[in-house]
């Protein structure tokens, strides 16, 4: 029987979703855990991937168990888990979907402040923005839907089979008296490293280290800037997956970015 798991992950102690050799993963912890406790081998398979330090206010897996088990698998397996990794469902599913290839569309949400605090260093990105231009920002965002290769914009273009994505929506809100800013976009899938070469080089335009003419250029060309500006990870969430026979609310993130802010789309 296939399960979808309801998920949402902290993952500043994480080497990113999938299991490696390098360091522990949100993957790994899971597998482990839920391998404890319903005495069979367990295999999640993810909705994507995320780096190191990337966080996750909504993800799915799916998990094909074959016992059946009696206890209350979601209370059990909540407190077994750390306290940051967190599971809101388990789902019993009538056919045989598939977490990664049947999401329609992933959205990030990409969370900068501009004064320094102690109480955001893992959840936001710092980024001491003195001289910053919101207009020039938000001129380079909207070219970003109307593109479709993002070559210009991954660490690893050469591993994938081709560098197309279909970006539905890009947004931009800014704070400018509480210091704060917060990127969004849509899109059907994304490369390795793709939003945060992205917001790393929306950044750079918005200090006026690049011009929106030059960042058209990337995306129009392919080619790829000179230096990689790859925003930090800590500012970064998967904060919503879209399925066409699943629809659940994401958790809030960090709602109050969404107060009093300016919005650029």
């Amino acid at each position: 029987m296939r399960y979808f798991f309801h998920i949402a992950y902290k993952g500043t102690h994480y080497n990113g979703w999938q299991r490696q050799k390098t360091g522990l993963s949100v993957q790994e912890v899971l597998e482990t855990n839920l391998q404890q406790i319903l005495k069979e081998n367990i295999s999640c398979m993810g909705c994507g991937r995320t780096d190191a330090g990337v966080h996750a206010s909504q993800y799915f897996f799916h998990s094909d168990i074959d016992r059946e088990w009696e206890m209350d698998l979601l209370y059990v397996l909540n407190k077994k888990l750390p306290d940051d990794i967190v599971v809101y469902d388990v789902l019993q599913m009538d056919e045989w979907p598939h977490a990664q290839k049947d999401a329609l569309s992933r959205t990030y949400d990409y969370f900068i402040h501009t004064q320094a605090t102690p109480f955001l260093s893992e959840l936001s990105a710092f980024y001491p923005l003195k001289d910053f231009y919101p207009e020039k920002v938000k001129a380079a965002a909207q070219l970003i839907p109307i593109n479709k290769d993002f070559r210009a914009f991954c660490k690893t273009p050469d591993r994938h089979h081709h560098t197309e994505c279909e970006v539905q929506s890009v947004r931009f809100w800014m704070d400018e008296k509480n210091g704060r800013l917060r990127f969004q976009l849509t899109a059907n899938r994304f490369l390795k490293g793709m939003v945060r070469l992205l917001v790393g080089n929306l950044l750079e335009i918005g200090q006026g280290r690049m011009s929106v003419q030059e960042f058209e250029n990337h995306l129009a060309s392919g080619e790829r800037p000179e230096f990689m500006n790859l925003a930090h990870p800590q500012g970064l969430y998967l904060s919503k997956v879209a399925y066409s026979f699943l629809t659940l609310e994401p958790l809030r993130t960090l709602s109050f970015f969404d107060t009093g802010t300016t919005e650029g789309h």
